[in-house]
């Protein structure tokens, strides 16, 4: 089974269990009125304001904010002729009301009437304690992993466009090292095939990092990207004037960034810093996209060698940076 048929059908399987576990096959949503879609179209009345326009700007801007009915149709990816007939339903109701925007009478403004506003909280009252009670159970580090596991989510089936990710970088933590051996065992396992022998070697420079490190002089990084590790690199001393950049990785799904880049520029810009005179690393040839990262940072090429490691034939580099 292809990567992609696999993913496929753990997605399936996943909403499969996630809709029957919030309760949203039923005719309506939450013991509720209203369908899931009609939740959703009278929660983005109540809460979204239309693009470009500012809720904080004053109570006149306030009184003329609101979405458009084109707007909710593209947010949600609704029908147009569908949304329209849900939004004659909350009319007739007495849920919403429309009129024309003052800076475009073209556009009709939707906003909730008072008594749309208490159907509104009393939908997300209940929602909130329904959440809440799928959680209950959870301890605390549970609770941050299915954060995490949502924001990810969220982040990889994002539309790019509407992609704005949070990039940090931080040094490291306990707990930090032992997920940077983890995470490149597995991942040069997966792209390059490599053997166990890479992860001890990893493991020894880990180890090697905590039982020796010298603060001010040696440093890690974590790459966050929106709150969750994405990547890391070392700078690890050989003397006084040298230092060396290792392991550098940024995870797959992480990609596209530029993670790598403001990586190797932090421990570029740091060494300077700290007073190194020079800057070491060896990498394989096979790692195309390190190289690349090197050369832009001005680390150049000194010397080859051909050796078999980590099961594979391969061809090892060095390369400096005078600093």
């Amino acid at each position: 089974m292809s990567d992609r048929i696999a993913v496929v059908a753990e997605i399936r399987r996943f909403n499969r269990f996630y809709t029957r576990r919030i309760g949203v096959l039923g005719e309506t949503f939450e013991h509720s009125p209203f369908t899931l879609t009609e939740a959703r179209v009278l929660f983005e009345i109540g809460h979204r304001a239309p693009p470009g326009r500012n809720r904080a700007a004053g109570k006149q801007a306030l009184s003329n904010s609101g979405p458009a009915a084109s707007e909710i149709a593209a947010e949600l990816r609704l029908d147009p002729a569908y949304l329209a007939r849900i939004l004659r339903r909350f009319a007739a109701a007495g849920l919403t009301q429309s009129r024309a925007d003052r800076a475009d009478g073209r556009r009709r403004i939707l906003s909730l009437t008072a008594k749309g506003a208490e159907a509104l909280a009393q939908l997300q009252a209940v929602t909130d304690e329904d959440t809440a009670a799928l959680v209950v159970d959870l301890g605390d580090e549970p609770r941050r992993e299915l954060g995490d596991a949502m924001r990810t989510i969220t982040r990889l089936l994002s539309e790019p466009a509407d992609r704005s990710a949070e990039i940090v970088l931080r040094p490291h933590q306990v707990g930090d090292i032992g997920w940077v051996i983890e995470r490149q065992a597995r991942l040069y396992a997966d792209e390059y095939g490599w053997n166990g022998e890479y992860e001890a070697l990893v493991c020894e420079i880990g180890a090697a990092f905590i039982r020796n490190f010298l603060p001010g002089k040696e440093f890690c990084w974590i790459a966050e990207l929106d709150g969750q590790r994405a990547g890391a690199v070392f700078l690890v001393r050989r003397n006084d004037e040298e230092a060396q950049l290792r392991l550098l990785h940024v995870e797959r799904s992480a990609r596209g960034h530029g993670l790598g880049t403001r990586l190797v520029d932090e421990c570029v810009s740091t060494a300077r810093t700290v007073g190194y005179r020079r800057m070491m690393l060896w990498t394989n040839d096979v790692l195309t996209d390190a190289r690349r990262i090197y050369e832009r940072a001005g680390f150049w090429l000194t010397s080859e060698e051909k050796h078999v490691s980590f099961g594979k034939h391969l061809t090892g580099q060095f390369w400096e940076l005078e600093l």
